[in-house]
């Protein structure tokens, strides 16, 4: 299937104005007689390389979000499974409660994770309102309602694990692939379809006439959209690119019954 939405993110308006100073390159060139065969390897050493690097780093980190994500669901189920099932009378206050708690927690987790790091310390805040809350859930609606003190002692730590994961998330949020190696790899990959003039023009005298600003465009197109996705997958919660991670609260609350 065809992923139009996905294109159009990788072909954006980099794309366009590197692809044109490419081309205005080559046609200085070939008009006045600028033309050499330059080594392709440093289009390996000074781009290829680093921009696989930091899509490969950037990917890992997103799996390890996707990994912390999952166990935080998993161990806030388990909490509202604990009140549900481990209490003698099951009480849909208490229930409804968690849930409601539960819904806060993931909606401020999603706050914080989409918008800008400059504005974490106060999105944060709320985050751990939400565990604050929790905990004293388990000791008002468990503990001081009869739930045996070892049960209450494991919700407590399915309490702490949730903590511990987003701790996890919030840092891969916070730090991203090291900045001086893409600040590398973006100088490169907007300067040399520039400066490889000379080298579309010398190659242009094998191609016909028609096809002579083919390859300073298709050059562009391919460098210029591998440091795209890698800019997609470097903040994966901003729900923009398709591969971010999406936090769906409604979806998770559903599910528990």
């Amino acid at each position: 299937m065809f992923h139009f939405k996905g294109i159009m993110q990788i072909l954006n308006l980099k794309v366009a104005v590197v692809s044109v100073m490419a081309v205005i390159s080559t046609y200085l060139c070939i008009k006045y007689q600028i033309m050499a065969d330059f080594p392709l390897t440093i289009i390996a050493t000074a781009i290829i390389f680093p921009v696989v690097f930091s899509i490969g780093g950037a990917y890992k980190r997103r799996e390890k979000a996707l990994d912390h994500y999952g166990k935080l669901k998993a161990h806030g189920r388990a909490i509202f499974f604990a009140a549900r099932d481990w209490m003698a009378d099951a009480d849909d206050a208490s229930l409804q409660r968690i849930k409601d708690e539960m819904t806060n927690l993931f909606n401020n987790c999603r706050g914080l994770f989409t918008k800008p790091v400059s504005e974490m310390r106060d999105n944060e805040d709320a985050v751990y309102k939400s565990f604050s809350n929790l905990s004293r859930i388990i000791r008002e609606e468990l503990r001081d309602k009869g739930l045996a003190s070892g049960e209450v002692s494991r919700c407590n730590q399915f309490l702490s694990k949730m903590f511990a994961d987003f701790e996890m998330v919030k840092h891969i949020y916070q730090y991203r692939t090291p900045q001086s190696l893409r600040s590398f790899s973006d100088f490169f990959i907007t300067l040399l379809p520039i400066i490889y003039g000379p080298y579309f023009a010398e190659i242009a005298q094998e191609f016909s006439p028609s096809m002579t600003y083919v390859m300073p465009v298709l050059f562009t197109v391919v460098l210029v959209s591998l440091d795209n996705i890698q800019e997609h997958l470097e903040n994966p919660f901003d729900e923009v690119g398709e591969d971010d991670v999406m936090i769906n609260t409604d979806k998770f609350i559903e599910r528990l019954y």
